[in-house]
């Protein structure tokens, strides 16, 4: 039986609880088995992870064996690499309705990823055709919207709850102004439905700014009630993307603040990072902690809503549905629609490298500590122009806006005496 992971979230919703969801992938089967059984014992409504190695997200499935063999580690589980059947028997006993497990992969050509966890029983995954391609892949974006759509249609003739969710929310992770965020995560759901998929999520990466999270969260439900009022979606937040605060108390405070934009805006699930995120690859007993410190700031009443919320809601709202109207303008076809948007530069992501990215619109932190767009490029949000050369950083500047939210968290807890754990 599929369709597990919908359920489980909506269910956890109907009650008013926050799911929480790890980062975590393991090489070896035992290891693997033994992180998702600790996960699974949490008394929390909790989503199990199969995150997948970076051999297997550029299409390599013989490396991992041997990597394994001579004793290695892997940094995530080779799901299309060992048998079928070795999958099964490890999630025996654990996947099932009280414990939903997802694969998160990376993959700009995730094919053999989707017909394996077909094979496993499961149901639900992530990624889509640009926010698994540009950010992580060097291959045509043409390419990898062909390959998502022949995905796509795979699940869903597969599975009646095939489940994806997009990435279109994350991006590169952080200096990535909202609206386009949101634009990106509802075109990638516009997508899937189009490919036969009728069960999704909605993904966003929480900012620098809580007010503008909070507003462009708001924002991103309107925008996918009009968008894809007829499939079953829900949004899921991520604890901040980018370079993440060093010291102890300042990655709880961040991941606390991400627990609490979650409840504030009715995210139904969060992927949680943890406190070791910035020194080294966490293990299970901090991924269990992380999901414990999340789950705990979530509880008790929402805030209210203030005007500055309101403001940015109005903004964002405002940028995504242009963009958003602009690209289905494009084309009939979503895929087609999408490749058509980049070279035109209708979209266009922020300092990324690809070569279909036209890489003329950026991003900078304002002085309220807000994202927004530095230069617009040609995407369709008008504005005033800015004066020329007034968009481009120098390597000092790019360095601090990297830095940000590492100073916001971890500066009073330098003068504490905190320190990085080597």
């Amino acid at each position: 039986m599929t369709g597990y992971f919908d359920r489980f979230v909506a269910a956890s919703s109907s009650r008013g609880t926050l799911v929480v969801q790890p980062r975590m992938g393991f090489g070896r089967v035992g290891s693997m088995q033994a992180g998702l059984r600790e996960v699974a014992s949490l008394d929390l409504p909790v989503v199990g992870t199969l995150t997948i190695d970076s051999y297997t997200r550029v299409g390599d499935h013989a490396t991992p064996l041997e990597r394994l063999a001579a004793g290695e580690e892997l940094n995530g589980y080779p799901i299309v690499s060992h048998p079928a059947a070795t999958t099964r028997a490890m999630l025996d006993g654990l996947y099932g309705p009280g414990f939903p497990v997802q694969v998160r992969h990376g993959t700009a050509r995730p094919i053999h990823v989707f017909r394996r966890l077909v094979e496993v029983g499961l149901d639900a995954t992530e990624g889509g055709p640009v926010s698994y391609c540009l950010p992580y892949s060097r291959i045509p974006l043409a390419d990898a919207v062909r390959a998502w759509a022949e995905s796509c249609r795979l699940l869903a003739g597969e599975t009646e709850h095939g489940h994806v969710e997009s990435f279109g929310g994350c991006l590169l992770g952080q200096l990535c102004p909202p609206s386009l965020l949101v634009a990106m995560t509802v075109l990638e759901g516009y997508f899937f439905r189009e490919h036969g998929l009728r069960h999704m999520s909605l993904s966003y990466a929480q900012g620098t700014h809580p007010a503008q999270d909070r507003g462009a969260l708001r924002a991103l439900r309107d925008l996918a009630g009009t968008y894809l009022g007829d499939v079953t979606w829900h949004v899921v937040l991520y604890t901040y993307m980018g370079l993440f605060p060093r010291t102890p108390r300042g990655a709880t405070a961040l991941i606390e603040e991400s627990a609490r934009l979650a409840r504030d805006s009715g995210s139904e699930r969060l992927i949680v990072k943890t406190v070791s995120e910035a020194w080294q690859i966490p293990s299970v007993a901090e991924n269990v902690s992380a999901l414990r410190l999340a789950s705990a700031a979530a509880a008790g009443p929402a805030a209210p809503a203030t005007a500055l919320e309101a403001e940015f809601y109005e903004e964002t709202l405002g940028e995504a549905r242009a963009i958003i109207e602009a690209v289905l303008n494009a084309d009939g076809n979503t895929g087609t629609a999408l490749v058509e948007s980049f070279r035109r530069g209708v979209l266009d992501i922020p300092y990324c490298l690809h070569p279909d990215n036209p890489a003329a619109a950026t991003c900078v932190i304002d002085d309220r500590g807000a994202l927004t767009w530095g230069s617009r490029g040609r995407l369709p949000l008008g504005g005033p122009p800015r004066p020329a050369g007034s968009d481009r950083l120098a390597s000092d500047q790019l360095y601090d806006m990297l830095n940000h939210v590492v100073r916001q968290y971890d500066d009073n807890e330098y003068e504490r005496g905190w320190i990085q754990p080597s």
